[in-house]
């Protein structure tokens, strides 16, 4: 299993045998890889990991004013414009939204669970319906230039 003894053993977390991460480049830096085949639809892992009230680097939302850490797992999902996965933020379920081969790497679309980002970025997707900047669902896109440092009401 990939989350700590900790976390309990749901037979739906993420399984090692199933999942590694790895290196992508040095942009994205590393994610998570699956080693198995996932059909449109079909339930990924489930999701675990610390409750916090503040986002975090590796936190999704799951109400308004708390977050999953899980530094663990989805904490390893890339991002996407068009991505393969979806969070449920309710059931804290990862589910395909397409066929996912062995060697993928899981993505996810940052703006879909967050109205404000950890701190906006640059997207590197690749997919021609790439939006150029990640940021929240309520929040102003900065320009790629100011991407390239943070600012002080990142910290905010």
């Amino acid at each position: 299993m990939l989350y700590p003894p900790e976390y309990g053993q749901d037979p739906l977390y993420p399984q090692a045998k199933d999942f590694k991460i790895e290196y992508k480049n040095h942009v994205v830096g590393s994610g998570m890889v699956t080693l198995k085949r996932f059909k449109k639809g079909e339930i990924i892992a489930k999701l675990a990991g610390d409750v916090v009230t503040s986002i975090r680097p590796h936190s999704f939302r799951i109400s308004k004013k708390k977050h999953l850490n899980d530094k663990y797992f989805i904490g390893y999902f890339i991002h996407s414009c068009v991505p393969n996965t979806a969070i449920n933020t309710k059931e804290l379920i990862a589910t395909a939204l397409t066929d996912i081969e062995p060697g993928s790497y899981i993505s996810i679309d940052y703006s879909a669970t967050e109205d404000y980002l950890f701190r906006q970025f640059k997207c590197n997707c690749g997919n021609k319906k790439c939006r150029g900047v990640i940021a929240g669902k309520k929040e102003t896109k900065r320009s790629g230039l100011s991407l390239m440092s943070y600012y002080e009401d990142d910290f905010c």
